[in-house]
């Protein structure tokens, strides 16, 4: 059952009590179930609406998936990017032609190929 089909249910339970209209008590539980009532029905309308709003925001995805692959294309992430990028970068050493793997908290100026032994310094553009 849903919610306003309970309250209705409810609704009929206290009528079919037959209770005194001049009693106090009678009065707050009919109070009492017009409040739910009325909550059930907000309920039923929030729950229409926000089943709109779902189906509205999966149109709006879609439609930001073409409008994504109209202006970048088919762009594939792992091109740009590597993501295991741990910092490491590598050079080539000027002496041996070796390749040399730096981290960021390495000496740039001072670096000793491990193939040759030799030393050079090293300067990165701010891209790298």
């Amino acid at each position: 059952m849903t919610i306003t089909e309970k309250v209705a249910y409810i609704k009929g339970l206290l009528e079919g009590l037959a209770l005194d209209d001049s009693k106090p008590e009678t009065k707050v539980l009919k109070a009492v179930v017009e409040a739910l009532d009325d909550i059930a029905l907000t309920v039923s309308d929030n729950e229409k609406r926000i089943e709109d709003l779902e189906g509205y925001c999966d149109e709006l995805d879609d439609d930001l998936g073409v409008l994504e692959d109209e202006v970048y294309g088919d762009v594939d992430d792992d091109d740009d990017y590597d993501d295991d990028d741990d910092g490491v970068i590598s050079v080539e050493c000027p002496n041996c032609g070796e390749e040399v793997c730096l981290d960021d908290d390495m000496d740039f100026d001072k670096i000793k190929c491990p193939s040759c032994g030799e030393e050079f310094s090293c300067e990165l553009s701010d891209d790298e």
